[in-house]
């Protein structure tokens, strides 16, 4: 790990900046000042009682991450961490060891933070139970039901591998792929295929396509007693079907046409205003085509074609 935090000239002048001292440092829990306050609520939610399960079960795993305050002061702010630090307390823990960032920036960690897909999350499960951890203690660290665990395992279970890998860093939900067992694999590619070119991953949108899958596509299920919902008809199904086809043609074209026809639009209302301020054109208008004119003028006053972007898109909100 420290060869690869080493100071690495690019230039004679230029270099890799380290953003943390190299080494870990022990501080006491009650020297670390949290910079902004929980949310009402904060001990009583899931994250809460799942970081408590983590911590009692495994240890610490992510040091809070701090900086320094004055010289000598033996304070410390806290820039991530605060849950963190509240179980710490909960549980009576007096000290921690943490990383020191150098620079006071208190925006940069939950921006960076990538939530781990369903897919991801089976995926870290069933290889600690292919190690021997068993899943009593697995749902302990993660304060989750051993069911819940179990059928967490078994995510992939009937799922092509092509949908698995296509859905890997998407946030389907259980719910998706129960519906996606219903489907034969090809199904289950273009399904996955659909989601990911609308970028709908809903649970009613799976029922959706699932509704619209023909029968040849579908995987046998044992038929339950007891009245179950009615099975839609061939004809509801082949009618889905196509209008389902058709939406997604008309989605492709207006995303490749979008742009193009805005800039063609916005020339268009500019021309159209710089012909309603020439005087002699409007008032030619005025006397021979008064429909003309009114409906000009409204084109005219038009803001704007498509919503203004701004210059700092992308930048997450300072005011949060």
């Amino acid at each position: 790990m420290t060869g690869a935090l080493d100071h690495h000239p690019v230039g004679q002048d230029a270099g890799i900046r380290i953003a943390f001292d190299r080494n870990f440092l022990t501080v006491p829990v009650n020297a670390i000042v949290p910079l902004k306050t929980l949310p009402d609520g904060a001990r009583e939610s899931r994250a809460f009682s799942q970081v408590l399960s983590s911590v009692r079960a495994i240890g610490l795993v992510e040091a809070p991450v701090v900086v320094a305050g004055d010289a000598g002061s033996g304070v410390y702010f806290l820039l991530d961490g605060h849950l963190r630090i509240e179980v710490l307390k909960e549980l009576g823990i007096t000290e921690v060891e943490c990383l020191i960032a150098t620079d006071d920036d208190t925006y940069t960690y939950n921006k960076r933070v990538n939530r781990i897909p369903p897919i991801q999350e089976h995926r870290m499960i069933a290889r600690a139970m292919q190690r021997g951890v068993s899943s009593a203690d697995i749902a302990d660290a993660l304060n989750l039901q051993v069911q819940s665990v179990l059928r967490r395992s078994r995510l992939l279970q009937g799922i092509s591998a092509e949908a698995a890998e296509m859905l890997k860093n998407t946030p389907c939900s259980m719910k998706i792929f129960d519906i996606l067992r219903q489907m034969s694999s090809v199904r289950q590619i273009e399904a996955a295929d659909f989601m990911i070119g609308q970028n709908n991953f809903s649970v009613m949108f799976a029922r959706a396509l699932l509704a619209a899958t023909p029968e040849g596509q579908l995987v046998a299920t044992k038929k339950g007693r007891g009245n179950g919902a009615p099975t839609p008809s061939s004809q509801q199904i082949a009618r889905m079907e196509r209008e389902l086809a058709a939406l997604q043609t008309q989605v492709k074209s207006v995303e490749e046409t979008y742009g193009i026809d805005t800039l063609h639009l916005t020339v268009a209302r500019g021309y159209v205003a710089k012909l309603l301020a020439n005087g002699r054109v409007t008032r030619w208008l005025a006397n021979h085509r008064l429909e003309y004119l009114s409906e000009f003028q409204r084109i005219a006053e038009i803001d704007s074609i498509a919503p203004m972007v701004d210059s700092s898109e992308g930048r997450a909100p300072q005011g949060e």
